[in-house]
């Protein structure tokens, strides 16, 4: 469902990838069943490709990795939670315009 720009993430390494990343990280909580998740996927992965370098982009399964969604109050998906340096800077939370998660992203450059 990911390009190869968009880094899989899930309980074990979400620590690693996200929490302990030099770089932003944008992350996807989606979950397969999910219609407005799979309308956000292509604008996830064009954002992975624009910022390759500056910012890590990544996708939570909600299904298949509960914990970290439980951790951060995930309620709705798809929710994109942006971090730098470990912590949660914001989120938001639906299938959004392409514009709306670039001025996010923009937050932590």
């Amino acid at each position: 469902m990911a390009s190869e720009k968009v880094l899989v993430l899930d309980d074990s390494n979400f620590e690693a990838e996200v929490i302990q990343s030099a770089v932003p990280v944008l992350v996807d909580f989606w979950a397969s069943w999910c219609a407005p998740c799979k309308a956000i996927a292509p604008l996830v992965d064009a954002l992975a490709s624009e910022y390759e370098g500056k910012v890590k982009v990544g996708k939570v399964n909600v299904d298949e990795s509960p914990a970290t969604p439980a951790k951060y109050g995930i309620r709705g998906i798809p929710t994109l939670i942006l971090f730098k340096d470990g912590k949660m800077i914001d989120q938001v939370v639906g299938a959004v315009p392409k514009s709306q998660l670039e001025a996010l992203i923009k937050k932590a450059l």
